[in-house]
């Protein structure tokens, strides 16, 4: 059956560009939601502000399996037994504050979800816009191999729920605590 109103199906954007740049609009929104961001300036300042961070909080146990970050922050193998677990990502949706994960990293599925604290680091050319532009760029980003991730998800800060009395708690689905460490992309890492 033909559209009643063709040029009404909504290919149009119902939301207004960015106002400000696309490391200002995330940050505020990710902020709204209790996640924790910090930006740095280049990959030395990440390394120095997470180990700052492990230090304040006492943390000795962290895992990771991301293989560019496995040396310098991973001390521990277990998921379950650790204070903190570092994932990257494959996008991140400035407007809405999303983190959007997917199988296909080298953490998986879990990582991102079993820990208590969620440690995600990205990189200032992950960003766009909307969760549209986000699912636009995976469609580009896994063309050239047919392998989409089974799963992709969209991170929102720290687990919560208010379906317990209608009280809301935080970290009963997920991490009580969500970091996100914004690297500005060098030449080398914009691929």
């Amino acid at each position: 059956m033909p559209l009643p109103f063709p040029l009404s199906e909504g290919s149009a954007d119902i939301y207004l560009p960015a106002p400000d740049d696309l490391e200002v609009v995330f940050a505020n929104a990710f902020i709204k939601l209790s996640g924790k961001f910090v930006f740095c300036a280049s990959e030395f300042e990440l390394h120095q502000q997470i180990s700052k961070l492990f230090s304040a909080r006492e943390w000795t146990k962290i895992y990771c399996s991301e293989d560019k970050w496995n040396e310098s922050f991973s001390n521990t193998i277990s998921l379950a037994t650790c204070d903190a677990s570092i994932t990257g990502c494959e996008f991140l949706v400035a407007r809405t504050g999303s983190i959007v994960l997917g199988s296909a990293s080298q953490s998986g599925r879990s990582a991102s979800v079993y820990a208590p604290v969620h440690i995600c680091i990205a990189y200032t050319n992950q960003l766009v816009y909307d969760i549209k532009d986000a699912l636009l760029a995976l469609k580009e980003k896994y063309a050239l191999t047919g392998n989409m991730p089974s799963f992709i998800t969209f991170a929102s800060g720290p687990s919560r729920t208010a379906d317990i009395e209608k009280t809301l708690v935080t970290g009963v689905h997920g991490p009580k605590e969500v970091y996100l460490f914004l690297v500005e992309a060098s030449v080398e890492e914009v691929n």
